[in-house]
């Protein structure tokens, strides 16, 4: 994996990573499963992670980082800032966790935030996700051996699990007799499960909140004063990081299906008829695996081509998603994915959101197949305009032109607001304002209704916040046309959303780290030699100091030596392990490796006598002999990815 990763930062965006030719999906698969049983006892023994409460039997879907996974998971999230927040200039808020009930009930979550779930017949404690069941039995149909029709119809309707209604997956369910996988037993209809945890808010609970199921509903609820503070200019975008929580139906799988989890997301807010991007000419050769919506369909693999063909050609929308397609990318492969294990996936016509323009998934390449790591979607302006109606907020954006132009406006005449200011009395005021706000096309619907049939009715929304149902008159409606001059149009802006999940992302960086080294020919070594291969930029640890053995530990100059190398490390920003136990040195080499600790520092008995330590590089055991003065700093200068171990071979003497 580390092999994969660019080898200097990249703040241009320019680099065009060369895709190797992809290997045969069997192949890809047994190389990630073969290693699965391995990985895990790793990361258990090791601490990276462990069941949550696991003393007390544990509860599925919640996790504890240990001292390394915690410091991983760490880098990673800093990773991204430096990628997104600092290079792109975006701004980064933090919003509560729990959300009272309005804000979700606007957004859509409490009446359509589920998935589908089906119970067995026989004992309905056992319960399964329906989509996730259909793509399991769909797999193994697969597996079979089958006719090239049925190959298609299979796999079809594996890309479509997620996208079917309730009605349609029932079907489905019908017609190939799916079962409890457990028992055998029938399975009951398809239900809608909403994936929300309720809380009740203060002493009385009579205020209905939920934990967050996104981080994204606290961007939006804070995006008018993020623009303020950009000197209200578009584009801009606001980024936010922190738990959100789903109660999942049937938690598996170990990191990649959680109750309570990390997001990263971006809100990055445009005109909507101008989604043009000033950096895209930039990445438009870059080469991504793209799988569009044509090609699931079909039942065919996904491709490889630009991104620059990919816009130009319509299969990506438009130049700012496919920018942050590049950047996720680029991200993601910085990380340490392999880049011929990433793909974007197209969401299916059904699957996609009704107000959404396009989305596209990043989906990696695991033990568990092709996961969904991260969602890069045009949202259009379906979340700031359902905030602005719940709450009565203008947030429409206000764009002056360069030059005013005039045009005729229906307006209501001064007569008609006196008229109706006195037929509706205490709330007359609010009446009249209110017609004055209307749009044009629904000011003029309510005249041609008045004039048609003598009256109209409607709903008014008065400034206190109640609301009234108002008969108008003719004399209340009479308008007439004016010219004015225009100096400013205003819209709702568009959002384009990357949204990453950062306990996947860092699932799928373990797997993509994960090799085992190669037993010598004369070793008795039982236990398996893994390795993994981070990025230094990631690893947990950057250094580990290994004294040769337990004669050099008792030494008052090993205490000045390690003092000043842990000194200078860690005030360049590092973090440094010390193994001192009486394994011997290649022991103790191996279990570093296994911690993915990229540098080793030996401290010998001509250290003692010459003020030099050994450092070594875990992926090619290679080793140079380098004063202790200067191992903080070119510690430094490798994680940060201005010098590559080359570098440092050609500058110091070889070992």
């Amino acid at each position: 994996q580390a092999s994969q990763a660019p080898r200097a930062r990249d703040r241009s965006a320019a680099v065009v990573f060369e895709l190797q030719p992809p290997r045969p999906h069997i192949v890809a698969m047994s190389e990630f499963e073969r290693n699965r049983k391995d990985l895990e006892e790793l990361c258990k023994r090791r601490f990276f992670f462990r069941q949550g409460s696991e003393i007390y039997g544990g509860v599925a879907g919640f996790f504890t980082y240990g001292p390394p996974g915690c410091a991983l998971k760490t880098n990673i999230i800093q990773q991204w800032r430096n990628h997104f927040v600092i290079e792109e200039q975006l701004m980064e808020i933090e919003d509560a966790y729990i959300m009272p009930h309005a804000v979700l009930k606007a957004s859509g979550h409490v009446d359509r935030f589920s998935d589908f779930l089906v119970r067995d017949v026989a004992d309905e404690k056992k319960f399964f996700r329906a989509d996730k069941l259909l793509e399991d039995v769909m797999e193994a149909k697969l597996r079979e051996n089958i006719s090239a029709e049925q190959k298609k119809e299979f796999t079809v309707i594996k890309n479509q699990a997620d996208a079917y209604s309730q009605e349609d997956i029932a079907a489905i369910f019908s017609k190939y007799d799916i079962r409890s996988p457990d028992s055998g037993n029938a399975l009951t209809e398809p239900e809608p499960f909403n994936l929300m945890f309720p809380t009740p808010i203060g002493p009385s609970g009579m205020i209905q909140g939920y934990l967050r199921p996104e981080t994204a509903q606290g961007i939006f609820l804070n995006y008018k004063y993020c623009l303020e503070q950009n000197a209200n200019k578009l584009p801009f975008g606001v980024a936010q990081i922190g738990k959100a929580f789903r109660n999942e139906i049937a938690p598996r799988q170990g990191l990649t299906r959680q109750r309570e989890f990390t997001q990263a997301e971006i809100e990055f807010f445009v005109k909507p008829t101008n989604k043009a991007h000033p950096k895209f000419k930039v990445v438009k050769d870059t080469q991504l695996q793209l799988f569009s919506s044509p090609k699931q369909l079909a039942a065919e693999p996904h491709i490889t081509m630009t991104i620059g063909e990919a816009v130009a050609n319509g299969t990506v929308n438009n130049e700012t998603l496919g920018y942050f397609i590049v950047r996720t990318f680029k991200f993601l492969t910085s990380i340490g994915i392999k880049a011929e294990h990433c793909r974007f996936r197209q969401h299916l016509p059904t699957e996609m959101a009704h107000y959404a323009t396009d989305c596209w998934d990043a989906e990696i390449q695991t033990c568990y197949g092709w996961l969904e790591c991260v969602g890069i979607a045009d949202r259009a302006c379906f979340d700031l305009n359902a905030h602005s109606e719940a709450t009565k907020v203008d947030l429409l954006y206000r764009e002056a032109l360069d030059t005013p132009i005039e045009t005729e406006v229906l307006q209501l005449t001064k007569a008609a607001g006196v008229a109706t200011m006195k037929a509706f009395k205490k709330a007359g005021k609010g009446v009249k304002e209110w017609l004055e706000k209307l749009p044009e096309e629904q000011l003029k619907a309510i005249a041609d209704e008045v004039k048609a049939g003598g009256k109209a009715t409607r709903t008014v929304d008065l400034p206190d916040g109640t609301t009234e149902s108002c008969t108008f008159l003719p004399e209340h409606v009479v308008c007439e046309t004016q010219k004015v001059k225009v100096s400013t149009t205003t819209f709702m802006p568009g959002v384009v959303e990357p949204s990453f999940g950062i306990d996947r992302i860092l699932f799928a960086t373990l797997e993509h780290s994960y090799y085992c080294r190669p037993k010598e020919a004369d070793s008795e070594e039982k236990q398996t030699r893994g390795v993994l291969a981070f990025p230094a930029i990631i690893a947990p640890y950057k250094i580990t100091i290994l004294p040769q053995d337990q004669r050099i530990c008792r030494d008052d100059k090993y205490e000045e030596i390690l003092g000043l190398i842990r000194k200078r490390v860690t005030a360049l920003g590092h973090t440094c392990t010390v193994d001192d136990s009486n394994a011997t040195l290649g022991k103790r080499y191996s279990r570093n490796d296994e911690l993915g600790i990229p540098f080793a520092c030996t401290v010998d008995f001509d250290s003692l006598k010459d003020d030099c330590v050994t450092l070594r590089e875990r992926d090619s055991m290679a080793q140079v002999r380098l004063p202790v003065k200067e191992v903080g700093q070119i510690i430094h200068e490798l994680c940060g990815c201005r010098k590559t171990w080359v570098d440092v071979c050609n500058a110091y003497p070889k070992v």
